[in-house]
């Protein structure tokens, strides 16, 4: 089971069944509907949708694909556009749900869609993005099949502004974050520290290019200050200890490095384990969740000393519900940490931060970034 979103033309799709946003009578229209019948042989095609006759709104027929790469086309029929009033958000809700019913009944493995009605018949992307992911994500809880989204189109539209509205700009602030911790290297610590600050604007400052430079150099001057003054005070109090009969800080520790490799901690394996017990989940609850397929689950289950990739440590994380200390441990288990460079990463934070653990809407939000997509 895996849920993709991927842009490419849909007649180059390789899957069981593809589907199309066809006209109701037995004639092909413009789009997709046009580019489907030519890609499979538009006279046969036209030939097998004639048998059929006219199909009702969000409802479902099924013809052979012919020369596409796939078993079968499901013809259905989407609304057109009205404004939102008319009933068109239930009829593609239906057309997404009676698909995915056919293709259980024709028990097939994978099934590829188009964002439905939104070519000629104008529905809007983003509102078909959020109308197939929960159908997709109500019906793969209980099905195992591999679902593949596909955008064709290059323009503007952003699949995930609904659902992720200020990721670009927590992007560009941790950017700007990162930016600064490369010019003042010293004045960043492990437990941020609270420093004097300075203020980022996004239009150009009055003050002049000298007064910056000074401004910049004062703030590194004071920001040293600050450290050799705690290297100072650390180095008094480590001198007072001794001088009181305490050992040196530096002997702390007797442990032999055989006694530490001996007592390494729970395995990120085992972590996953445990935290599915402590969550009161299922197995299959949550593998499924994160976009994974049984086989992988097991592999997983059966080997205390496994090695995720990181795309898969994140996808039982959010799967797990973990928030983000929680998360940044469950990846520290496998070796891998949240960076700021790093967009992926960002968008993971954001929608831990914001509460959002569907991996199909969170994918979106991949997809619209060029990041590489959770679980598929």
């Amino acid at each position: 089971m895996a849920f993709q979103i991927v842009r490419n033309d849909i007649t180059k799709i390789s899957a069981d069944a593809i589907v199309n946003t066809a006209n109701p009578e037995p004639v092909y229209s413009d789009g997709t509907d046009s580019a489907v019948y030519n890609a499979a042989g538009a006279e046969k095609l036209l030939e097998e949708r004639r048998k059929i006759g006219r199909i009702a709104e969000g409802e479902v027929a099924v013809t052979p694909a012919f020369d596409l790469q796939a078993k079968y086309i499901f013809h259905t029929v989407g609304p057109i556009w009205q404004g939102g009033d008319h009933g068109e958000k239930e009829t593609v809700r239906k057309c997404y749900q009676n698909c995915l019913n056919k293709a259980a009944e024709l028990e097939i493995e994978s099934i590829a869609f188009p964002l439905l009605a939104t070519g000629t018949y104008g529905f809007p992307k983003p509102d078909a993005l959020l109308i197939a992911t929960s159908v997709f994500s109500s019906f793969l809880a209980d099905h195992e099949m591999d679902i593949t989204l596909v955008v064709f189109d290059s323009e503007s539209f952003r699949l995930s502004d609904k659902i992720f509205a200020g990721v670009d700009r927590f992007i560009d602030e941790k950017y700007v974050e990162e930016r600064i911790e490369e010019e003042y290297p010293q004045a960043v610590m492990e437990d941020r520290m609270e420093m004097p600050q300075f203020e980022i604007c996004d239009e150009e400052s009055e003050e002049s290019h000298h007064e910056k430079r000074s401004r910049k150099e004062r703030l590194r001057r004071e920001r040293r200050g600050f450290f050799e003054s705690g290297k100072n005070a650390m180095m008094a109090e480590s001198q007072a200890a001794m001088c009181a009969g305490a050992q040196p800080l530096a002997k702390s520790s007797q442990r032999s490095l055989d006694d530490v490799v001996k007592n390494v901690g729970e395995t990120w394996q085992e972590s996953l384990l445990r935290l599915i017990i402590e969550k009161g989940y299922s197995d299959t609850e949550v593998y499924k969740r994160a976009n994974v397929d049984r086989k992988l689950f097991s592999k997983i289950r059966s080997n205390r000393d496994y090695q995720p990739k990181k795309n898969t440590a994140v996808a039982f994380a959010l799967a797990l519900r973990l928030n983000l200390d929680e998360t940044r441990d469950f990846l520290r288990r496998a070796g891998y940490a949240f960076s700021p460079s790093s967009k992926f990463d960002l968008i993971i934070e954001y929608s831990i931060d914001h509460g959002v653990y569907d991996l199909m809407l969170i994918n979106g939000a991949l997809f619209d970034h060029d990041q590489p997509q959770l679980g598929a």
